[in-house]
């Protein structure tokens, strides 16, 4: 597993909390245990001192008297670790048990009589001290002290004991409890490891969304990234077709400067006008690919002018060519369009009427009131006299890549631009064959 994998990071913080947690139960247990050892040794203890009482005998002289056999058998044998004394108050030692031989008796604290008091002696035994007073026959009064003494190691073995079966336990549980929750993080991130491997298929280019079946936390992360792709696609999509924009409007002017240099006199105002034609068209295609998308028109032309334009420049890219303009349109007629849309609208709807026609094209502006599509104010109409174009083909040639011949020389975009360019400015562009000329007709309705 990667340490920096985010199972790897879950893994072990939960490792370390339940080890903390174990950690924190094995204390709080053993020290429980210990206190519960403890206070049944201390019961035992006690026993052992009524035990003693028990045996205890006073004698005439005031003296107590212990048999020499008493009832537990550990206070027979030297070093057995139970030991007992008794002492009368502010005296020393006047008996003590077999075992007890060679030690020191735990000093007794100050307490009342029938008192109990349990504590751990500075030998590290576990003692228990008992004041009792005791009457002889005569009535007169003794005050004993009886202590039953028990070694640390009784209780430190049941302790040391717990803990080696708790450690067991709780580490066999603990091993057990992080593969159990190894298991739920696989099963809890297994979305997260879903939505990579459809990442991975991305890029592979097996699959271009995510479309798999994800959490409902996840849902809107998915969107999200598909959004951002759809985004980045399209993005890259804009540049191509930019790049394909701008080095088809190239062509036009590229042939007019050939043509203008294979001829015998160098037309030095022709060279410097498509100069600055390609120039125009350079910027123009890099502002349509900053702000491709954004409908939006800030100024006005004259589109008359610029037909007169393109003709001109058509003349001279078909001058091999006996065609023959036809040319209905007012003097002057004023759009809001962008001379650059304007120029690849028109420019490339003539262009191809020049190479399709046989002979005559025919170029038509139409006002407000000589046409029949309401919301619209101008129609650019352009025919020519060529085998026109299968009315099942109209709408493949305006997909990028697909031309109406594949045998003529193109790279099929010009009418994709052209299309393109009339939805942004929310105009229609409508092919079909002139009744006129036998060719194709196209008609292009600008608001």
């Amino acid at each position: 597993m990667n340490s920096k994998s985010l199972s790897f990071r879950l893994l072990v913080s939960a490792g370390v909390v339940l080890a903390s947690f174990f950690i924190l139960v094995a204390i709080v247990l053993e020290q429980g245990y210990r206190e519960s050892a403890e206070q049944t040794l201390r019961e035992n203890l006690k026993i052992q001192v009524y035990s003693l009482l028990s045996a205890a005998e006073l004698t005439r002289a005031g003296r107590i008297k212990m048999p020499k056999e008493l009832r537990e058998p550990r206070f027979s044998n030297p070093g057995s670790g139970l030991y007992a004394w008794i002492q009368p108050v502010d005296a020393d030692v006047v008996w003590f048990s077999p075992s007890a031989i060679g030690l020191n008796a735990s000093s007794a604290p100050d307490m009342d009589s029938g008192q109990f008091v349990f504590l751990l002696d500075e030998q590290g035994r576990y003692v228990l001290h008992y004041r009792v007073i005791w009457e002889n026959h005569r009535g007169k009064e003794q005050k004993y002290i009886f202590s039953v003494a028990e070694e640390s190691m009784f209780v430190a073995k049941q302790v040391d004991r717990f803990k080696t079966a708790l450690g067991s336990w709780l580490l066999a549980m603990g091993l057990i409890l992080i593969l159990i929750q190894f298991l739920v993080l696989r099963w809890g991130l297994s979305p997260l490891r879903l939505i990579v491997r459809d990442l991975e298929s991305i890029e592979r280019g097996e699959k271009s969304l995510l479309d798999g079946s994800y959490s409902t936390e996840l849902r809107g992360l998915a969107g999200n990234l598909n959004a951002l792709i759809s985004s980045e696609r399209a993005h890259l999509e804009r540049y191509r077709n930019t790049l394909a924009d701008l080095a088809h409007s190239l062509k036009t002017p590229l042939a007019i400067l050939r043509g203008s240099i294979d001829s015998p006199v160098l037309d030095k105002k022709t060279v410097h006008d498509q100069i600055s034609r390609m120039d125009e068209i350079v910027e123009y295609q890099l502002q349509r690919a900053a702000a491709k998308g954004e409908k939006k028109i800030t100024g006005t032309m004259d589109a008359a002018l610029g037909v007169d334009k393109i003709i001109a420049s058509m003349k001279k890219v078909h001058a091999d060519k006996p065609i023959v303009f036809e040319i209905k349109k007012p003097d002057k007629f004023k759009i809001y369009c962008e001379q650059g849309d304007f120029y690849e609208v028109a420019g490339n709807l003539i262009d191809n009427a020049c190479k399709w026609c046989d002979k005559k094209v025919r170029v038509s502006i139409l006002n407000k009131n000589q046409i029949k599509q309401d919301g619209f104010s101008f129609l650019l109409q352009i025919e020519d006299d060529g085998p026109g174009i299968p009315a099942d083909h109209l709408s493949d040639i305006l997909k990028r890549g697909v031309r109406a011949d594949q045998n003529t020389d193109g790279h099929g975009i010009g009418m994709a631009v052209v299309n393109e360019i009339i939805d942004l400015l929310g105009g229609q562009l409508l092919g079909d064959k002139s009744q006129s000329l036998g060719g194709m007709r196209w008609r292009v309705y600008l608001p």
